[in-house]
């Protein structure tokens, strides 16, 4: 004897089917890519997006940046002896002489452009892999860095005398 009952699901349309299973219905399913258009991976695209001009601007933008981080660097290593030249150009009489506090804070700007620029360089090579626009990446790094080199250049000159005579002076005019 056999059973002829229907199987579960066999007076089911596709349509059924597929709702009762928790799928889309079939012609809400995109069709399959055809082999004469191959489907690139989401990272390929994105990298073809890239604009070439965006790429060259920014790399010579950073190689700018790290010309400028090594000779500025470097000066602000022996800032003792870049406040005095400083001076001189101001017309400021005396000298510096804030000597440990030029060292320590030369030395703290210094650092803090060598990561500045190590920073910018790594999030502007990421935007440029992922295709994003990037040539503002490099200016905002620089412009952030040179603000907070600048305040560390800062507190050694307001703690010299000859400095802050000249300020005194500027001001009673």
């Amino acid at each position: 004897m056999t059973d002829q009952r229907p199987q579960y699901g066999e007076y089911a349309t596709p349509d059924e089917q597929r709702r009762l299973a928790g799928l889309p219905p079939v012609d809400a399913v995109p069709a399959a890519p055809s082999i004469e258009q191959p489907v690139q991976p989401a990272p390929a695209r994105s990298i073809t997006k890239a604009r070439p001009w965006d790429r060259i601007i920014t790399i010579a933008l950073l190689a700018y940046g790290l010309v400028n981080v090594f000779m500025t660097g470097m000066a602000y290593l022996d800032l003792p002896t870049v406040m005095n030249q400083s001076m001189g150009i101001l017309g400021i009489e005396g000298e510096f002489t804030n000597f440990a506090q030029g060292k320590l804070w030369g030395t703290t700007g210094a650092i803090l452009l060598v990561v500045g620029w190590v920073i910018t360089a790594w999030l502007s090579l990421r935007r440029l892999r992922t295709g994003k626009l990037t040539w503002w990446v490099p200016l905002v790094g620089a412009a952030a860095t040179m603000l907070i080199v600048s305040i560390c250049i800062m507190i050694p000159m307001m703690g010299d005398p000859a400095f802050m005579a000249y300020v005194d002076g500027m001001s009673g005019r």
